[in-house]
């Protein structure tokens, strides 16, 4: 995963952690703006969290930001 793909996942998950508490879940839509502007980079996440880890639409934040950082 590029370095910009993941400062921006965890930049993500902290906000919404920060805005609605610690259980919130995340899908990895929440990544990118409605309009699809970086097609590249939407698949880049996808393919992680579908393909690679399998995860469900909605995973809890917290764990989004451990997984991302023990990938480093």
């Amino acid at each position: 995963m590029r370095p910009a793909l993941r400062d921006k996942i965890i930049a993500v998950c902290e906000k919404k952690i920060a805005q609605k508490g610690a259980q919130v879940g995340v899908s990895f839509y929440a990544f990118f703006a409605n309009k699809n502007d970086d097609p590249e980079l939407l698949m880049e996440a996808a393919t992680w969290w579908i393909q690679t880890h399998q995860l469900d639409h909605f995973e809890k934040a917290q764990k989004i930001i451990d997984m991302v950082q023990a990938a480093k």
